[in-house]
This record gives C-alpha cells, structure tokens and sequence, in this order.
C-alpha cells in the first residue's frame, strides 16, 4: 500500500505542485480550512499585506496601470459596440460613421486604439520589471506563468481588434499574420483555418475575431487578472520573502 502512495505524494511535494497549490490535499481539518481561506473566489484579498510591496518605487506601478488601461478598452469597447457592425459590407462605413457622425466618436475610438497601444507596452514592461527582480521565482513560478497567459490574452486582443475597421491595413495584417502562423508545425494549419473559418480572411474570419475580442478573451483576462492580483497579494514582496527565509 505504502509503494502506491509513493508515485503520488513525489507530484504532491514537488516544486511545481506546491507553486499551484500552496496546502495539501484538503483530507483533515487544518488543510479543509486552509484551503478554504486561500480560494480565490472566496477570499479575494489577503488578511494581510507586506507594507514594502505597496511602495510605487517596488513595482512601479506598472501592474496597476495595465488593469486600468484594461478598465478604459471595456469602457470604451462598450460605446463602440453600440454602432459597430461586425459585417464586411458595413464594419468600415460603421467606422466612419462613429468617427464623423457620433458625438465624440472619433475621441472614443482613439481612446480604445490608445489603451489597447499602451496596455501592451504596459504588459510588457510589467513582465521585464518582474523578471530583472526575480520575482518570479519560488514561490511565485505559478503567478509568473499566470502572468505569462495573461500577456498572450493581451497579444491576442490586439491582435483580434486589428481587423474590426476592415480597412486595407487591417485586412493585410490579418492575412500576413494569420499566413504566419499557419507556418507553425503540426498545429498551424488547423489553427488558422480555426481563426479565419476557412482559406481567407472573410465574413467567417471577421465575424470569428469579433466574438474573440469582444466576449472570450475579455472574460479570460478577467479571471486571469483576478487569480494574478490574488496571488501577488498573497505572495507578498520579494524583499519580505527574503528575510523570512534567511530568519
């Protein structure tokens, strides 16, 4: 008995187990309560935090500006879902009509083009500042790679609202890009057939990168970004760590 328990207690005391799942298996009362305290969707924000991780000169508030930037693309995706059209008759005249004939339209859609812009870039410096620190390194490896799908969450909304204008830059980009990744071994052509709905960039493909930028990925980031936040709180600074362990 005891040399089948074996196989399975390597992976539950392993590195990488115990950056996913902080307790043991909830099977007596002290890992039920821990386990318990430690969800996510029951305790959103820690009992406590390190006084030192909330510093602005700690992470530069690089995290915080990319949730806000994210806040403003919702905001202003919501007005211009109000007179878009995801057709390939009517998406660029629907363009046209929000930037000339909509109170404030151009202001809003450049907005939305701006944060999206910036949010990348934000995204990106984010994950260099957590790298050049070493904050991603134990116990942080599960929130670094939560970190990681979240900057492809990113990548893949700007990359899926580049088409919606269905203008001549946009269609180009969308066909050298989606032409680039079906170059991808084994997966590609699957994949670019899943993007587009077929040969070529169309109704199936725009109608696709629509529900994609405006539903599913939005609800991904979402629960990402909350796991994530969860989780830096709940990790504590890098310095703190630290000395914790050297006492």
């Amino acid at each position: 008995m005891s040399e089948s328990i074996k196989p399975s207690r390597k992976i539950t005391d392993s590195r990488i187990w115990r950056s996913f799942f902080r307790h043991g298996w909830p099977d007596n009362p002290l890992d039920r309560s821990l386990t318990m305290t430690s969800n996510v969707f029951f305790h959103l924000h820690p009992v406590k935090v390190s006084r030192k991780s909330l510093a602005w000169s700690y992470s530069f508030g690089l995290g915080v500006i990319s949730v806000i930037l994210f806040l403003v693309l919702v905001f202003t995706g919501v007005l211009l879902m109000f007179y878009y059209v995801p057709s390939i008759e009517r998406a660029y005249p629907a363009m046209n009509t929000i930037q000339l004939s909509v109170p404030m339209g151009q202001f809003t859609r450049n907005m939305h083009r701006w944060s999206a812009h910036l949010m990348v870039l934000a995204v990106v410096l984010h994950m260099v500042r957590v790298f050049y620190t070493g904050a991603y390194k134990p116990p942080r490896e599960f929130n670094w790679v939560v970190g990681v799908v979240l900057l492809l969450f990113t990548l893949g909304a700007s990359f899926t609202g580049y088409l919606l204008p269905w203008d001549q830059l946009s269609y180009w980009a969308i066909t050298v890009g989606s032409n680039i990744a079906g170059y991808a071994p084994v997966v590609g052509s699957t994949v670019r057939e899943m993007l587009l709905g077929g040969q070529e960039v169309g109704q199936d493909a725009l109608i696709r990168f629509y529900t994609l930028h405006i539903a599913l990925l939005p609800v991904l980031m979402v629960v990402a970004m909350s796991v994530h936040l969860w989780r830096v709180r709940k990790d504590g600074g890098l310095a703190v760590n630290h000395n914790e362990h050297n006492g």
